[in-house]
């Protein structure tokens, strides 16, 4: 009997021995504790654990952040030609001879998007803190080009038949326009632009201010998925180009539609219950769908930080968009994920993170506390972890990783949730270099900078 109860107890203690393995196979490693001279380890305090963060945390270096901004530079540098051919793709002799038929030279990117509008956005802002004449140049020679594209087709007087090539001079809607004037109008501020750059500011211009559809209280808006729609995308694409011409010319009109665009979208997008904006708002529909989507809050938030970079300080607006950019980072900030990323669907923690808004919100924030709109003490870490988990979906060969692909709007959450990422969503690139660019200036000031007082900023 005490022969059986002994097999019984070994047995046992096997069979609790294979299962205490597997537990522990599945388990995290316990963690060490940290030697203290003259203490035994374990007597040592377990709050002295060294935790093991899942990004690059604490201590971020410039030379770290500059040298993810040279990688994503060298990509986009290599991806996409400057330059345009037959329609057959064979080589032209000379940019006059390009004709109707003919397109941009493919690549991975566009030269004329929305998306590259923010990318030429960001190299000029990154060459002007760097100093590294590469990024600016960048920028610079793309932007002389496609502007120089566009007078060159306006001489020829017929449809051209790429649409890269035609909406430059027929621009069909905001996306069009918006993103790609603002920058164009930053390279002429900033003394980059040749002589084909302000016409072609001039025709997107006066698509966003006189052809785009609007409401009748002047509010920009589409005529799809169903009629009178605010997108609100649609602030990005529009707001930045008009405050950026506001500057440019000096007319306080251009200032006054950006302003009434943040507020109006503002007064039927924002729930300042939860400091969010919904994607999509609808004329006649209730409820309108609520649906906070990661990036496009990204473009509502980047919008107020650029229209206030320029608006003029004694502008009766001023304190409405100041009051409501601290808001959004207010609930913005509540809802970023320990990695430093956030959600694509920011309050519903099951749908993946997403790298192309938590970019934008690191740029918008860290921007934000640079120039003393939002606390440094409370804001500035969250920037920071920002930033650090961008990095970590910066690749090495530049290229930057789950970005989800353009997005019309949705009224169920299996539409945002099963969007796809891809390397190849232009979205990503302009954020990063913006992102970094502005963490980089964060890391030099140790106290906020006053307003710009309408300096170029890109």
């Amino acid at each position: 009997m005490r022969q059986r109860r002994l097999r019984t107890i070994a047995a046992g203690a096997l069979m609790l021995g294979f299962c205490t393995s597997e537990a522990a196979a599945q388990a995290p490693a316990p963690q060490q504790a940290v030697a203290t001279p003259g203490v035994a380890a374990s007597e040592a305090p377990i709050h002295r654990n060294p935790p093991r963060y899942p990004i690059p945390y604490p201590g971020t270096e410039a030379a770290s952040v500059k040298a993810v901004l040279d990688r994503v530079l060298t990509h986009i540098e290599g991806s996409t030609p400057m330059a345009y051919v037959r329609a057959d793709g064979g080589a032209l002799a000379g940019r006059q001879a390009a004709g109707l038929a003919s397109l941009f030279a493919p690549g991975h990117y566009r030269l004329v998007s929305y998306e590259w509008g923010v990318t030429y956005s960001g190299a000029m802002l990154a060459g002007a803190v760097t100093g590294d004449a590469r990024y600016t140049r960048y920028a610079a020679d793309r932007i002389n080009f496609v502007a120089d594209v566009a007078a060159h087709y306006r001489t020829l007087g017929g449809r051209p038949e790429n649409r890269q090539i035609r909406a430059m001079n027929a621009p069909e809607s905001l996306d069009d326009s918006g993103a790609m004037a603002a920058a164009l109008i930053k390279a002429q501020r900033a003394g980059l632009a040749g002589a084909a750059v302000r016409p072609q500011i001039d025709i997107w211009l006066d698509f966003v201010s006189n052809k785009q559809f609007r409401l009748a209280d002047g509010t920009l808006a589409r005529q799809r998925p169903y009629p009178d729609t605010l997108w609100l995308d649609d602030l990005y694409m529009s707001v930045p180009a008009l405050a950026q011409m506001g500057a440019l010319t000096g007319e306080r009109r251009w200032f006054d539609d950006a302003v009434r665009q943040v507020v109006q979208f503002s007064d039927r997008m924002f729930v300042p219950e939860i400091g969010l904006y919904m994607h999509g708002w609808v004329q006649g529909m209730d409820p309108h769908p609520r649906f906070f989507w990661g990036r496009a809050n990204g473009w509502a938030v980047m919008t107020m930080v650029e229209l206030l970079d320029v608006l003029p300080a004694d502008h009766p607006g001023r304190g409405k968009i100041l009051a409501l950019l601290r808001a959004h980072v207010a609930g913005l900030a509540r809802l970023q994920s320990g990695t430093g990323l956030w959600h694509q669907l920011l309050d519903r923690n099951d749908s993946y993170k997403e790298t192309s808004a938590t970019a934008i919100f690191a740029f918008a924030i860290a921007r934000s506390v640079n120039r003393g709109w939002i606390d440094r003490s409370a804001y500035g870490p969250v920037a920071m972890l920002a930033w650090n988990g961008v990095t970590t979906k910066v690749n090495p060969a530049g290229e930057v990783e789950d970005v989800c692909v353009g997005t019309g709007m949705g009224f169920d959450p299996a539409f945002y949730y099963y969007r796809p990422v891809h390397v190849r969503a232009a979205h990503g690139y302009g954020p990063v270099l913006l992102a970094g660019a502005e963490i980089l200036t964060m890391l030099k000031s140790p106290g906020p900078r006053p307003n710009s007082g309408g300096a170029v900023s890109f």
